[in-house]
């Protein structure tokens, strides 16, 4: 799977088996995510175009790296994209931030539309979708469709867990857009959950049935 990084840090996999566990609280899980988003958005902003810049140093002039180009955009799949956002929103301030709303349909596990709203200029950004849970792919492959319909041409996916069948799903729909994970997990069960999985990230993160 060329198209597939997986973080495999010590802080990132600690964090991750800390989120994992049923006894970690709602107050935790989301501290948990916040924390672990940041460290997974060091990958999937390593290779961000990078200018210079004259300054003054207290010693002396230099020409310092930038980054070059348009703001980032930061694309969250709601609900639970969110948290993965706030995350990375505190590493990248400026970064331009867009929203789908999709949801699964619990008897076809087929993506449901209910909102889209994306930068301007998207043709001129790189443009990160996050969503904590890859699971079928039908959901996130869904959001890059739009993404790409409102212009967008160089995107990654960024999300805390992946199954194999949804990586597969992104692949055959999207082999354009590398996806960076914190985990590669089994499999799905037969309602569409990541195993081991973590269970709703969604749920977990709103403390919601």
């Amino acid at each position: 799977m060329d198209h597939l990084t997986v973080v495999d840090h010590p802080l990132v996999q600690h964090k991750l088996t800390l989120m994992r566990r049923t006894e970690t609280s709602t107050a935790e899980f989301r501290r948990l995510l916040r924390e672990i988003s940041q460290l997974l958005a060091y990958e999937v902003t390593r290779e961000l175009p990078m200018t210079t810049k004259r300054i003054q140093t207290p010693m002396q002039e230099m020409d310092a790296p930038v980054l070059d180009g348009r703001k980032l955009a930061l694309v969250s799949i709601l609900r639970a994209g969110n948290g993965l956002l706030d995350g990375m929103l505190e590493l990248v301030p400026s970064a331009r931030v867009g929203f789908v709303g999709l949801y699964r349909d619990e008897e076809t596990l087929e993506p449901v539309q209910y909102y889209f709203k994306a930068p301007s200029e998207l043709d001129e950004r790189l443009v990160i979708a996050v969503d904590p849970m890859l699971a079928t792919g039908n959901s996130s492959a869904a959001a890059i469709d739009l993404l790409k319909e409102a212009g967008a041409k160089d995107i990654r996916f960024l999300c805390l867990l992946a199954a194999p069948e949804g990586v597969q799903r992104m692949q055959e729909a999207h082999p354009d857009v590398p996806i960076v994970t914190a985990s590669l997990d089994e499999k799905l069960n037969e309602k569409g959950y990541i195993m081991p999985g973590l269970g709703d990230a969604g749920d977990r993160m709103f403390g919601t049935k």
